[in-house]
């Protein structure tokens, strides 16, 4: 199946997500293949017989969101200019959400910007990053801080790359989808607290329905001044989550669940969403093999990591929250003793 994006600008961009086996790509031009060792393993061999270029380079780099630097982006782009990529190469996206953020940015950056396509192999990506054309890296005052919205010419995804997938990686991903579902349809909130993610058919639904979604936000709302915020629940809390750990303790998926958590207890806290409602947000992450808990050693500094978030400004924290399921508010100007009282109590307030 395909889902299209299309962006209104002056000059409007459409692409296609491509949702099915990967079919033979036909490219009249030089073509650079960024991935990492894990993924090359795996999968290269399959990419590399699907695609016709001119030529077709391979960069290699490290495995890991600690490698999700300037200095990545700095060898991405060397090896570029080493294999004289021009302004009609195109680079290929082939792995998780962060080969993704990565070529996509050094794509943008290269002789001022060339064309590149994504083909997700983890289930976050698939469900949500390889969407929308976000990119960028990560600095140590937060998580991508630097980058552009940058738009892929297509996304291709194939189901079958998530056969070799870890568990714990492919539920990192089903934690984006679960996101997604709180925010806007509670029809398919229920539709996974029911599903049977062992089953592909289940699998390829929950692809579908994801992008859909993803689509439809991100063709209303491509850099995020408004809709497209609402993907960032969880991620308020998620991001300093990641954040004090060093990006070594939890998967990206894994935070942004115990980041749903924290965000469902703020609203409970305001009245916006029930204990049973957070309850059950809870018990389908758990049911996913998500974590749910987190141990904050400094509320005050857990507090002030907020400001340093691409959502804040004007000294205003803003956090995306479930107004029931399926429904959603960006809220502001919460008074600081509220959101530390959350902190402080957060399990309790989660679970009761």
């Amino acid at each position: 199946m395909i889902v299209s994006i299309e962006l209104k600008h002056k000059n409007t961009i459409c692409y296609d997500i491509t949702i099915d086996t990967l079919p033979k790509l036909e490219f009249d031009t030089n073509v650079v293949v960024v991935t990492n060792p894990t993924v090359s393993g795996y999968h290269l061999e399959k990419l590399l017989s699907s695609i016709s270029a001119n030529r077709v380079d391979i960069i290699t780099i490290p495995d890991g969101e600690s490698y999700k630097t300037l200095q990545t982006i700095e060898d991405i782009l060397n090896a570029c200019f080493e294999y004289k990529l021009d302004r009609k190469s195109l680079m290929i996206a082939f792995g998780g959400g962060v080969i993704g953020d990565m070529t996509g940015f050094a794509a943008s950056l290269y002789q001022r910007g060339i064309d590149f396509i994504q083909i997700p192999t983890t289930l976050l990506s698939q469900v949500d990053a390889s969407v929308g054309g976000k990119t960028g890296v990560n600095n140590k005052y937060g998580k991508n801080l630097i980058g552009a919205f940058y738009q892929p010419k297509a996304v291709y995804i194939d189901p079958t790359f998530l056969s070799t997938l870890p568990p714990r990686e492919f539920s990192a991903g089903v934690a984006e989808v679960i996101k997604m579902a709180v925010m806007f349809n509670k029809d398919f909130f229920n539709y996974l607290e029911n599903a049977d993610l062992n089953e592909m058919r289940t699998i390829k639904e929950m692809i579908r329905r994801s992008v859909e979604l993803k689509a439809w936000v991100v063709n209303q709302d491509e850099k995020e001044a408004g809709i497209r915020a609402v993907l960032n629940y969880g991620h308020t809390f998620g991001h300093v989550i990641e954040n004090e750990t060093n990006y070594t303790t939890y998967l990206h998926g894994e935070a942004v669940a115990i980041g749903m958590v924290m965000a469902n207890a703020l609203a409970v806290e305001l009245g916006m969403l029930t204990h049973v409602e957070a309850d059950a947000v809870k018990q389908l992450l758990e049911k996913s093999s998500l974590p749910t808990s987190y141990d904050i050693k400094d509320i005050d500094a857990f507090y002030e990591h907020f400001f340093l978030d691409k959502k804040s400004a004007k000294g205003s924290i803003k956090f995306i929250l479930p107004q029931g399921l399926g429904n959603y508010k960006i809220v502001s100007d919460i008074k600081e003793d509220i959101v530390k009282k959350v902190l402080s109590n957060f399990g309790e307030i989660a679970c009761t």
